[in-house]
């Protein structure tokens, strides 16, 4: 059967053209495009915020057939500017769903274009590096092909954007909620806990959920927190978790108060993902901006210290240069794939990150006992 005629338009900077059907919402965005491998978890990835800034292309087909459900939102909505995908999104087959993608992405504003092309996409990701994108869904097919082109070269990029500011809660509140059980869903923590501030610099809500779930009272604060807040709290433990865009722009103002609190307390620090680099940043080491990154929930990481190999789930476009980390800060992880920096600590405290994400959502829970540890470590200083 011939395809309809073309209702989305996704253009790159170099003049390459990717033309499908569109679905979700009507318009246009300017974004960075990225690509992610996992099989499964398209809602959670779309909600996660550390996509701000980004489209992203799916390379497994199948997206959209388990529907959606509000469980399953990482956030308050998707922060992923858009998505791309090689089959047109089907009715969902899933008992938990409760809406179809098409309507979700719509509701919330999210553009979509299938029929594409996504393993030419994707190699040309991987040869060329993450490319500035215009992508567009009109009903009627009309497109400036020439107007989208001149938007993505127009489109500044992530380097220098410091997007905490724009993803982070707008004030501090109390999570309790913990991971998912059958057949209840999400229950509550009860009783006493280790006290624990979680900095939100676009914190996944699963995080927040296997911090709870190990025995954590958490408390969220904006990414803006200075040390004098953290420490008013009188904390048993400092949490920084995942967000977008570039640390060395988030670390303007999030480095100085890492750096205080290291300081003023011995409490237990863990960090993720852009919590991970900010505190590299913090500890006096440096990051850079990766050629396409790593997305997706496949990635094997190797623990340097017990000699094990982990799968992980994995988003970020930036990455902490090893070389460059201080003496008494230790590269504990490092990924198989390219050997790039995916963990560090100190030597003589426990403090300590990762780049993956042990929450898993979606992904292996390979890396959950991260957050046992860091409960153990808090329970030791108490």
């Amino acid at each position: 059967m011939p395809r309809p005629k073309p209702t989305a338009c996704l253009a790159l900077a170099d003049g390459t053209i990717f033309q499908g059907v569109g679905f979700g919402a009507t318009g246009d965005t300017t974004a960075e495009l990225c690509f992610n491998t996992a099989m499964t978890g398209y809602q959670e990835i779309m909600t996660d915020p550390s996509y701000a800034g980004q489209i992203v292309t799916f390379t497994f087909p199948h997206i959209g057939n388990t529907g959606t459900t509000p469980e399953d939102d990482e956030a308050r909505e998707p922060f992923a500017a858009g998505m791309v995908v090689k089959w047109d999104p089907t009715q969902p087959s899933n008992w938990r769903a409760t809406g179809t993608l098409q309507d979700w992405l719509r509701k919330n504003g999210r553009i979509g274009i299938g029929g594409v092309d996504t393993r030419r996409l994707t190699r040309a990701i991987r040869q060329q590096g993450a490319p500035h994108v215009a992508l567009a869904h009109d009903p009627d097919g009309n497109f400036d092909i020439g107007a989208l082109v001149a938007r993505a070269r127009a489109f500044k990029g992530l380097e220098g954007l410091d997007l905490a500011k724009d993803v982070t809660c707008a004030q501090s509140y109390r999570w309790d909620e913990m991971r998912w059980a059958w057949p209840d869903g999400y229950p509550t923590r009860e009783g006493k806990g280790h006290k624990v501030v979680a900095i939100d610099y676009g914190a996944k809500r699963n995080i927040l959920r296997c911090l709870a779930s190990a025995g954590c009272d958490v408390t969220v604060l904006p990414a803006s927190a200075t040390a004098e807040d953290v420490l008013a709290q009188n904390p048993d433990g400092l949490f920084l978790s995942n967000g977008p865009g570039d640390p060395a722009a988030t670390g303007v103002y999030a480095v100085p108060m890492i750096q205080q609190v290291l300081e003023k307390s011995d409490m237990p620090v863990f960090g993720i993902c852009l919590g991970h680099q900010l505190l590299a940043l913090a500890l006096g080491a440096r990051t850079v901006k990766m050629n396409h990154g790593h997305h997706g929930a496949n990635h094997p990481v190797k623990d340097h210290e017990t000699g094990k190999v982990e799968i992980t789930s994995m988003n970020h476009g930036f990455t902490v240069d090893s070389q460059t980390l201080p003496a008494g800060v230790v590269e504990t992880h490092t990924s198989l794939f390219d050997g790039s920096n995916c963990g560090i600590r100190m030597a003589d405290r426990p403090v300590w990150s990762v780049q993956h994400h042990p929450e898993a959502s979606p992904g292996p829970q390979d890396s959950y006992y991260l957050f046992e540890r860091f409960s153990k470590a808090m329970a030791a200083r108490s």
